[in-house]
């Protein structure tokens, strides 16, 4: 009776929040603070932070803002020795409805797991680029892969795990998205995609370049064949559609971000997104001084694109949310 109840709040929310123009997605970046060195991002390394916000104080953000779904991020969040208080705040004091934890995995292991489970969150985003020892080097952590496949061996004792890989597609790996997708189902957890960005590095050699489309285009069927039959690919359809449409026209017009989505600061201040930063009070004076003016096109980061879907994959998508919680597919493990 519980699980009902939430799920229906969740639903509920995500509707009103659409109609009501609140932000959809908000991510807690709780530290810049990383120990990778990860090829698609401008930050990363040790550093130290003059101001963090207490968990108090980031619990009275999600409150504000009434987010559907609510990410913790960084940096790397593992970094954080208050993570737990962190999660546990946003969860109750903050009365997040769905809270997600986004990792390199580094830092992880079955306790660590088991804590942030047990704090509230219901899904571990977990960055995985390759199936194999070159998804160390693209994130600068010597033998990160096998640090990941012994931490889902150690786990598999869970039913319900709440881990999906986080795979950032782009023209070194794209090929690779059926065997990433297929090592998750084999360990009974999910695949979810972010489109790679120049914005972060300028690397513009990780696009997909138009010659290679076709290819690009037959691996997303695959991924959508594969969806069907196996039910642990989170992508949707408009994700697909709105990836194959960056990697063609280099940007997406119309970004909402401050509206539909925006990024919480270590020190609780606001940003639009993770590419652009900002220190902003309030939400009002975002949107104002930043979203009213915004012409920026060129990402279609995960965040982004889930927040801007169009109404009707909007409501679909609620609606399969609905019916995969009351009549849930089981997953094929080994």
């Amino acid at each position: 009776m519980a699980s009902f109840i939430r799920t229906y709040q969740l639903a509920q929310r995500a509707v009103g929040s659409y109609f009501l123009r609140m932000p959809l997605g908000v991510s807690f970046e709780i530290t810049r603070n990383c120990n990778a060195f990860c090829k698609h991002c401008h930050l990363g390394g040790r550093m130290e932070e003059e101001v963090q916000a207490t968990p108090e104080e980031l619990a009275r953000r999600n409150r504000e803002l009434r987010p559907v779904v609510t990410m913790v991020s960084g940096g790397e969040p593992l970094l954080r020795k208050d993570l737990i208080d962190i999660l546990q705040a946003i969860k109750k004091q903050g009365r997040a409805r769905h809270m997600v934890l986004t990792t390199h995995g580094a830092l992880l292991n079955r306790k660590k797991y088991e804590s942030i489970r047990e704090a509230g969150v219901d899904l571990v985003s977990l960055s995985f680029d390759y199936p194999d020892e070159r998804h160390d080097e693209f994130r600068g952590i010597p033998g990160l892969f096998n640090k990941i496949m012994g931490f889902l061996e150690d786990i598999q004792n869970f039913e319900d795990k709440g881990i999906a890989f986080s795979t950032v597609v782009q023209r070194d790996n794209y090929r690779d998205l059926p065997k990433i997708a297929e090592i998750a189902r084999t360990y009974g957890i999910q695949m979810n995609m972010s489109t790679y960005t120049w914005l972060r590095t300028q690397k513009r050699e990780y696009m997909i370049p138009p010659e290679e489309l076709p290819e690009l285009k037959a691996i997303i069927q695959q991924l959508r064949d594969f969806k069907k039959k196996h039910n642990t690919v989170i992508a949707s359809e408009f994700g697909f559609k709105r990836m194959i449409e960056f990697f063609e026209k280099g940007s997406l017009d119309n970004c909402r971000a401050g509206k539909r989505f925006l990024i919480i600061n270590p020190d609780a201040t606001l940003s639009p997104c993770g590419l652009i930063m900002g220190e902003y009070k309030t939400r009002r004076a975002l949107i104002n001084d930043f979203s009213k003016n915004n012409d920026c096109g060129y990402c279609a980061t995960s965040i982004r694109v889930n927040c801007e879907k169009t109404f009707p994959y909007y409501l679909m998508d609620v609606l399969k949310f609905l019916c995969g919680s009351f009549f849930p597919q089981k997953r094929e493990t080994h």
